[in-house]
C-alpha cells in the first residue's frame, strides 16, 4: 500500500510509540516491574473520591449528561467558566472562558498547537519551536507535520551535594532569530523533574515578548493542580502564555482530558481545529473536573493528597537507588516534581539504550535517555557522552517491585562499569 507523505511520516516506529507499547505490554505481563511510562500512580484517597463523585455525579444526572451528549468543538462550556473563575479569584490571572479550550488529551494539544505554529509558513519560511533545556519531553519529538521542527539547547549542570545535580536554562547560549515561532518547556520537566525558577520562567516570558513569539509552558505535572511540584513557585500565566495542562495526573488518564489556556486568538484556532479534527473534546472528564471545583476540591486534593503522595515516593526511590549504587559515577537530577527520577551513569561503557536492553530482558521497564535529547545537531549529540548516560525511571510503584527493580537496575550498572 502507498501511503501518502503524512502517513509514511506518521507511520513511523517512535519513541512515544515504544514507550506506549512497553507501557501497555508491561501491563500484561505477570511479574512484570514497570519503572518506564508515565501511568500515574493509584491513589488509594484520589480512588476513593472518583468513587463517591461519580456515584453523586450518576444520582443527580450530571454524568449521564456528560456521556449523551457532545459538547462544542472549545470543550464543555460549564467547565470552561468554573476554570476561569477558580484562576481569576485564586491567583488575578486576567482571563475569562475565552481563555480556555480542552483537547483529547495533552498530546493532542501539543500536537495541534506545534503544526499552527511551526513548520513550513504561508510565505514559504520554516519556523521552529525552540526548547531551551533538553533533555524534554519524548512526546514532542515526532509531533510535527514537518521535519525538524524543534531546536534545542544543553543545559548548565550544577552539582550538588549527596550526588545529586540540577540542570540549568543556559540563557548565554540560546541563540534567538526570525525562524523561531514559540518557546516551550515543561515544568516540571518530563524526564527529568527539573522545575525552572521563577527567575527562569520570568526570563523567557521576556525573551518571548521581546521577539513577539509565545511562551509555551507544559503544565502536566505542574501547580495550581495536580501540583506535582516540590519547589515553591508561582503559578504562571499572562497573554503571551499558553498553558498547557491536564487532568491525567489527577488520577484519570483515561478520561483524555487536555487544558491549554491562552490568548483569545490561540483558542479560537484551536477550537477551530477540533471542530475539523474531532469534532469536540470528551466530556466525561471535564464533567468530573467540574465537580472537584465546585465542590472546592480541585486545588485542595492536589495540595493535600496528590504533591505529599508523590513527594514520599520520590523521596523513598532516591534513597534505594543511592543506597544501591554506591558508584561515585552515578548522579541522580534533583527530584523536583513530576513522577520521575532521572538517573545519570558518568562513564558508563555502554549506552543506555544498551542498559535499557539488559534491563527489558529481565522483566524491568525503563526508558532510555537517547530519545530525549532531540532538536540538536546529530553530530554533536553523538559526540556528548551526558546524552548516552542517562535513563528515566518512574518511581510509583508499590514498595516491593521498587525495592526489586532498583536491586535488578543496580546488578546491571555495577556490572557494566565492572566489565568496562
Amino acid at each position: 500500500m502507498q501511503f501518502s507523505k503524512f502517513g509514511e511520516k506518521f507511520n513511523r516506529y517512535s519513541g512515544i510509540t515504544r514507550l506506549m507499547d512497553d507501557l501497555n505490554e508491561g501491563l500484561r505481563t505477570p511479574g512484570a516491574i514497570m519503572l518506564g511510562g508515565g501511568n500515574p500512580a493509584t491513589i488509594p484517597a484520589m480512588q476513593d473520591y472518583f468513587q463517591q463523585a461519580t456515584t453523586e455525579m450518576l444520582a443527580n444526572g450530571e454524568l449521564i449528561a456528560a456521556l449523551s451528549n457532545y459538547d462544542g468543538p472549545q470543550g464543555k462550556d460549564t467547565f470552561l467558566a468554573s476554570l476561569a473563575n477558580l484562576l481569576r479569584e485564586t491567583y488575578g490571572w486576567d482571563i475569562s472562558e475565552k481563555n480556555i479550550s480542552l483537547s483529547n488529551g495533552s498530546q493532542s494539544a501539543f500536537f495541534n498547537l506545534f503544526n499552527l505554529l511551526a513548520g513550513k509558513q504561508v510565505d514559504g519560511s520554516h519556523k521552529k519551536i525552540l526548547l531551551p533545556l533538553a533533555p524534554e519531553y519524548i512526546g514532542y519529538n515526532d509531533a510535527g507535520l514537518d521535519d525538524d521542527i524543534f531546536v534545542s539547547y544543553r543545559p548548565e549542570i550544577e552539582m550538588l551535594e549527596n550526588r545529586l545535580f540540577k540542570y540549568h536554562v543556559d540563557f548565554d547560549k540560546l541563540s534567538f532569530d526570525e525562524s523561531v515561532a514559540a518557546i516551550c518547556v515543561s515544568r516540571p520537566t518530563n524526564p527529568t523533574g527539573n522545575v525552572l525558577t521563577d527567575n527562569e520562567v520570568a526570563k523567557l516570558d521576556k525573551l518571548a515578548r521581546d521577539n513577539n513569539v509565545p511562551l509555551i509552558l507544559d503544565n502536566a505535572y505542574g501547580t495550581p493542580f495536580p501540583n506535582i511540584i516540590f519547589e515553591e513557585v508561582t503559578p504562571f500565566w499572562n497573554k503571551n502564555t499558553i498553558l498547557c495542562m491536564s487532568l491525567s495526573k489527577l488520577g484519570l488518564p483515561g478520561v483524555r482530558c487536555g487544558i491549554v489556556i491562552a490568548s483569545e486568538e490561540i483558542t479560537e484556532a484551536l477550537t477551530n481545529l477540533n471542530g475539523i479534527i474531532s469534532l469536540s473534546p470528551g466530556g466525561f472528564g471535564p464533567a468530573i473536573a467540574k465537580h472537584m471545583i465546585d465542590s472546592g476540591d480541585l486545588l485542595r486534593l492536589s495540595e493535600t493528597v496528590i504533591k505529599p503522595f508523590y513527594q514520599q515516593k520520590a523521596e523513598f526511590a532516591l534513597s534505594l537507588l543511592q543506597q544501591a549504587i554506591s558508584d561515585k559515577r552515578f548522579k541522580i537530577h534533583k527530584p523536583e516534581g513530576a513522577m520521575f527520577l532521572w538517573l545519570w551513569f558518568d562513564e558508563l561503557p555502554i549506552t543506555t539504550m544498551e542498559l535499557y536492553t539488559r534491563l527489558k530482558a529481565r522483566g524491568v521497564l525503563i526508558v532510555p535517555g537517547e530519545y530525549f535529547f532531540f532538536g540538536q545537531d546529530e553530530q554533536s549529540m553523538e559526540k556528548w557522552d551526558h546524552a548516552h548516560q542517562c535513563l528515566r525511571m518512574n518511581y510509583v510503584q508499590d514498595e516491593a517491585k521498587m525495592r526489586d527493580g532498583i536491586a535488578i537496575i543496580a546488578e546491571e550498572v555495577n556490572k557494566a562499569y565492572a566489565q568496562a
